[in-house]
């Protein structure tokens, strides 16, 4: 490979694929929930996306509950605590947003055996009705009687602008690679990422809530004569979803630091690409799809400048699905979808 007609030099190569690595991670986390819900309805949950910039809301506001609005930047180690705190507070928010979605968006439709088409328009409403309403949370503030000071917190300026972390984890570095300096912030996204897509991945093989929804996902009649409740199993898996979303959330805000109330939709598009590209309704297809996804999207911005990252992410899935249509991981897809 001529790196110095493409990349510039081996180290440019390393340092665009390891933050193609952390992209690709945080595609992945949010990629579970399309996937899973796909694997057990075979329904495109596309209201995914916005539980995905809930949970980035959630972040930022258990650093200003804790820290205020002051602007700082801070180590990561330093802001580890409110992180944790922001951690949990975000996959809380995101799996209850995911929650109110599967009652009310999904749950009278699956009743009433509606047709896929009309869950899809569901889904699709929900998503706008979900970031207008992070939209309107200056008004929100306003209703509810909210002080000053505390609306401020919640909606400062105007809320539709970009809404920022108070805290900026600056990243330090830990060790080289060639040239590329690999920091902690990248680090413990890349390894948080892995261990929950694999403590999720041994969950649905080896529970009892997995078996149920491996069941469900292959043969809803036959789980349904055996025992399986599929109301609770449609539950968790929105449930995991929203929590999974919530955690790419924070990891998300700690390499951004910024969110608004449509930052879900591309990472949305981009997550139920890497699911796709994996082979939808497969876990560790969703792993692979956002990892290749990543990569190969910061690979697309060194060879022909950022402004075509995305343009090169949507290609790259069209040539994957014309030589595998079910993705690269969709063989198991028949044995156990989700």
């Amino acid at each position: 490979m001529d790196f110095g007609a493409l990349f510039g030099s081996p180290d440019d190569f390393l340092s665009f694929t390891a933050g193609g690595l952390v992209f690709g991670a945080i595609y992945a986390l949010i990629a579970l929930g399309y996937t899973m819900v796909y694997g057990v309805l075979q329904l495109i949950n596309f209201a995914h996306s916005e539980v995905f910039m809930f949970g980035t809301f959630a972040v930022a506001w258990t650093f200003i509950f804790f820290h205020g609005t002051d602007s700082v930047t801070w180590s990561l180690g330093r802001a580890l605590p409110i992180l944790l705190a922001a951690l949990v507070a975000a996959m809380v928010v995101s799996a209850a947003v995911a929650l109110l979605l599967e009652r009310v968006a999904y749950r009278p439709l699956i009743k009433k055996d509606a047709p896929k088409l009309i869950a899809l328009i569901s889904a699709i409403g929900a998503s706008f009705a979900l970031a207008e309403a992070m939209g309107l949370r200056d008004r929100f503030a306003g209703w509810v009687g909210l002080d000053d000071n505390l609306a401020d917190y919640v909606a400062p300026g105007k809320a539709r602008d970009v809404y920022s972390n108070p805290v900026a984890i600056q990243p330090e570095g830990l060790f080289n690679i060639g040239g590329y300096t690999v920091t902690d912030v990248d680090l413990v996204i890349v390894v948080a990422a892995l261990l929950m897509m694999v403590a999720l991945d041994q969950f649905v093989r080896r529970t009892k809530f997995g078996r149920g929804i491996r069941a469900t996902a292959q043969d809803p009649e036959s789980a349904a004569l055996m025992g399986v409740n599929s109301t609770r199993v449609v539950q968790m898996t929105f449930l995991i979803g929203g929590l999974m979303a919530g955690a790419a959330a924070t990891l998300y805000m700690m390499k951004i630091g910024s969110t608004r109330q449509n930052a879900g939709f591309i990472l949305g598009v981009k997550a139920f690409t890497a699911a796709v590209m994996g082979g939808i309704g497969n876990l560790r297809g969703a792993l692979l799809g956002g990892i290749v996804l990543g990569v190969m999207e910061a690979w697309g911005s060194a060879v022909f400048g950022s402004d075509w990252k995305d343009v090169v992410a949507f290609v790259l899935l069209v040539l994957i699905l014309l030589v595998r249509p079910s993705g690269l991981l969709g063989e198991s897809l028949g044995k156990a979808r989700a």
